[in-house]
């Protein structure tokens, strides 16, 4: 672990090197990528520079307790010395795992009704604003690219991308079924019912990554239209391509130019085509990916929404809060926050193996 740190290190301060080179600022691209290393280098370089303070420093206390007029203080210093250095040390570990080259990529959600009927769209609308807000809070820009809304404001179905740096590594892990336990606002006698959405998180692909043949491609335009059919635009702007090869169909209807629904169209259908391929790739961190989406039937659930008792469970780590309130108001990063750790610590047990 340490040669490959030694070696980071070097690198890093090579970087640093060729930034002070006049040449490199000739060179927008060359810049760019220097940048780029660096800003992925920076959080390693750093932490073992700590780390190598703080055995420093512990090796220099530990050489002082031969001395005897220095032994106290040694003693003294020792634990504290021995601590630091090693928390340090736990704490390159992690750094040092394989990073997600999709981390930094902006992200496609897609959000549908499950079982429950007019109370899982109503659901999955209240888990549409829940993300809008926690982006808002993340400083990320939400693109609604298709919706499908019901008669009382529900969410059938409901597509939009989340753009911003590190939006991947923020909503990876949200993709699954969602289970809420509540009473309906159409439910007179005050039951609880308990109900689901499904959530999809796919990374955004770029084109120069996965090219799409024109030719595969079958573009219907038609009129946009809201809930019970009432008709929001009298142009056909609304878009509505076909993958001929898979099957993939894609809707946007959100805007009122042409050219920007099938913009947008296209970017969600290049991110299914790109999850697709990634899946056939490796279908281990394709799974991992869809987190058991599967059918958006109650028992197949990642987390339980519980109002009556102000409860949100995440059921893959075990993690229960008692602030409902807060989580549905966008304060997700607890809950994010303990997903990742619990993925670095899955992690590290397979690479110490």
């Amino acid at each position: 672990m340490f040669e490959k740190l030694k070696e980071i290190a070097v690198r890093y301060d090579a970087l640093q090197t060729q930034l002070g080179d006049p040449s490199v600022y000739g060179d927008a691209d060359r810049l760019r990528v220097v940048n780029q290393e660096l800003k992925e280098l920076s959080p390693v370089a750093e932490a073992f520079s700590a780390w190598e303070w703080a055995d420093r420093r512990l090796r220099e206390t530990e050489a002082l307790l031969s001395d005897p007029e220095l032994r106290a203080m040694a003693q003294e210093e020792l634990p504290e010395a021995r601590a630091e250095a090693e928390r340090l040390e736990a704490a390159l570990k992690p750094l040092l795992l394989p990073r997600d080259p999709d981390d930094g990529r902006n992200v496609v959600v897609e959000i549908r009704g499950g079982v429950g009927g007019e109370e899982s769209a109503l659901f999955a609308a209240s888990l549409f604003r829940m993300y809008l807000m926690y982006a808002e809070k993340r400083g990320f820009s939400v693109d609604v690219v298709n919706e499908n809304r019901t008669e009382l404001g529900g969410v059938k179905e409901i597509s939009f991308l989340v753009e911003g740096d590190g939006a991947w590594s923020r909503f990876k892990f949200e993709s699954g079924v969602h289970r809420v336990q509540r009473v309906p606002e159409t439910e007179s006698a005050g039951r609880i019912h308990t109900s689901a959405a499904t959530v999809a998180v796919l990374p955004e692909a770029q084109e120069v990554e996965f090219a799409i043949d024109p030719g595969d491609l079958q573009i219907d335009t038609f009129r946009a239209s809201g809930a019970g059919g009432q008709h929001i635009n009298k142009t056909e702007s609304a878009i509505r391509i076909t993958h001929l090869p898979t099957g993939t169909v894609v809707e946007c209807q959100d805007e009122r130019s042409q050219y920007k629904n099938r913009e947008r169209a296209m970017k969600v259908l290049r991110s299914r085509l790109y999850e697709a391929e990634l899946a056939r790739r490796d279908a281990d961190q394709a799974a991992r990916r869809r987190s058991q989406v599967g059918s958006g039937d109650r028992s197949e659930r990642i987390r339980t929404y519980n109002f009556p008792q102000s409860r949100v469970t995440d059921h893959r780590i075990g993690l229960t809060l008692y602030k409902l309130d807060s989580v549905m108001n966008g304060e997700l990063d607890e809950l994010i926050d303990a997903l990742i750790a619990a993925d670095t610590a899955e992690r590290l047990r397979k690479q110490e193996k």
